[in-house]
């Protein structure tokens, strides 16, 4: 039986209920034309394509509904978060709330929760519609049993853009355009710049306190560091290099103390190979490790890709980046699938910009300042020999493998550890087959630990439908995986290469 939405879900489409007009409302004035509401079909279209990605996040829906008020255990969608920020927008907003703003409320809602649209060629009804107290009631009621409630330690009125703020995901602008074509519809209300509409739903504040925080644990220590890189599955060539370089660093240190000269040596660093090696996992600790040797001040990291340094409009870019490199100063910034900035994916040639603005930044920083470039192996050396500043400034390359099937089980079988599972022997062999398999075909593409945290998800859920008709539950049949909890090999590759394709096209 599907589970129900913690929200509840009025059956009919607000906005096709005729029954509003069956009473003779007065002709008014028409407040939105037919033209306005093709205009928001197609946003809201967007927006449902935005939610619709994000939900595929399986990490990001788990942390935001971490801060909500949820007695009934279900977890909310994004499309949850958005209507119950964009009621919040709503609410706050001091203008008159006149009936164009309650109708863009209304078809947001529809679109959001019933997945409907309201027809543009009943415009003149709908403009009928909107004076009527029963859709003033209805929009009440809607506004009172959207809005998601948030914890009493959880200050953020605007969950879904704090949370991807927080966590610098690369859909934070997309929304924050969402939000803001909202405003501009609903209540003819635009900003200057971005920074304008930052400063309007508080994320500059939680951006400056994000500047503060190091990613460090408490007590750190170089011996702690090197014992977590120690315990990452595979990546030997990568160790080795780390290894290495942390007897140069400690040398130069030595050699320093008795006055001695030293070669100048770039802390900045290119990753190259496919997706899921541990790349940022390996930065994170690098940063670290060059705190502790002395060479960094602070060592948290910054993780961005184009999307957090190119902006789409003049003047932008440079500003974006420059605010990057202040986040990261006296650590990390890492800087994923770098060389989709000089592919010129807009048109436009905000990349380049983006790329000029890095390297001074990173001259101006040079004594506090690591920069960790990461992607495929082919167009990341394309990117690095397609500028005389980055070819100077990079000359340090660690090369991250395909796990192999052995490792790819091991990771998996991390994944049960921390989260309370176990894998009967008759599980465990299926596995292998189906690592095996994917192994055999794999291209630079395969994703490696990211295909084996979507297994991974993929069995708890056919372990929770197998036993939740059990009358009788102990903690063992709670924490096993049997053999029938796992995909079949064949169904697995077919949904890897599906993934695959679908993030490629």
């Amino acid at each position: 039986m599907a589970k129900k939405n913690p929200i509840s879900i009025i059956e009919e489409s607000f906005l096709s209920l005729k029954k509003y007009l069956d009473t003779n409302t007065n002709q008014n004035e028409a407040v939105f034309t037919a033209s306005f509401i093709n205009d928001l079909h197609k946003e809201t279209a967007a927006i449902l394509e935005t939610c619709k990605e994000l939900n595929q996040d399986a990490a990001f829906i788990q942390k935001i509904n971490g801060r909500v008020s949820n007695s009934s255990g279900l977890l909310f969608k994004t499309e949850h978060f958005f209507l119950s920020d964009i009621i919040e927008l709503f609410d706050q907003v001091l203008e008159t709330k006149n009936e164009k703003a309650q109708f863009v409320l209304a078809y947001y809602y529809d679109a959001l929760r019933n997945k409907h649209f309201a027809d543009s060629n009943s415009a003149g009804e709908l403009n009928q519609l909107v004076f009527t107290n029963e859709f003033k009631n209805h929009l009440s009621k809607i506004r009172k049993e959207n809005k998601i409630e948030v914890k009493s330690d959880q200050p953020d009125k605007y969950l879904l853009t704090a949370v991807l703020s927080e966590n610098n995901n690369k859909k934070l602008e997309e929304v924050l355009i969402k939000y803001q074509n909202f405003i501009a519809f609903a209540f003819d209300k635009k900003f200057e710049n971005p920074d304008a509409l930052n400063n309007f739903l508080g994320l500059n504040k939680i951006k400056k306190e994000d500047k503060k925080t190091s990613d460090l644990p408490e007590e750190d220590t170089l011996e702690k560091v090197l014992e977590e890189l120690h315990l990452l599955v595979g990546l030997k060539e990568v160790k080795q290099d780390v290894a290495e370089l942390i007897n140069l660093l400690e040398i130069q240190k030595k050699r320093s103390k008795q006055g001695l000269k030293n070669v100048e040596i770039t802390l900045h660093t290119v990753f190259l190979g496919p997706p899921g090696t541990g790349k940022t996992s390996v930065a994170r600790l690098l940063g670290r490790i060059f705190k502790h040797l002395g060479f960094l001040s602070k060592g948290q990291m910054f993780e961005t890709d184009r999307e957090g340094l190119v902006a789409g409009y003049v003047g932008q870019t440079a500003a974006k980046v420059n605010s990057a490199v202040e986040a990261s100063l006296g650590g990390v910034l890492f800087v994923d699938e770098a060389y989709a900035l000089t592919q010129n994916l807009t048109g436009n040639d905000y990349g380049t910009e983006a790329v000029n603005t890095l390297i001074k930044r990173m001259e101006d920083h040079r004594d506090d300042l690591a920069v960790v470039v990461a992607g495929y192996t082919e167009p990341m050396q394309i990117f690095i020999e397609s500028n005389p500043g980055l070819r100077s400034r990079f000359n340090r390359f660690f090369h991250f493998k395909h796990f192999t099937p052995e490792e790819l089980l091991q990771i998996f079988q991390s994944f049960c550890k921390k989260s309370d599972f176990i894998v009967s022997e008759e599980a465990k062999e299926k596995l292998t087959d189906t690592f095996e398999l994917l192994c055999s075909d794999k291209d630079e593409s395969f994703g490696n630990a990211r295909v084996v945290r979507n297994l991974f998800e993929k069995c708890v859920q056919n372990q929770a439908n197998r036993i939740v008709k059990l009358k009788k539950l102990n903690q063992k049949i709670l924490k096993t995986f049997s053999e029938e909890d796992i995909p079949e090999p064949k169904e697995t590759q077919k949904n890897v290469k599906f993934t695959a394709a679908d993030q490629t096209s």
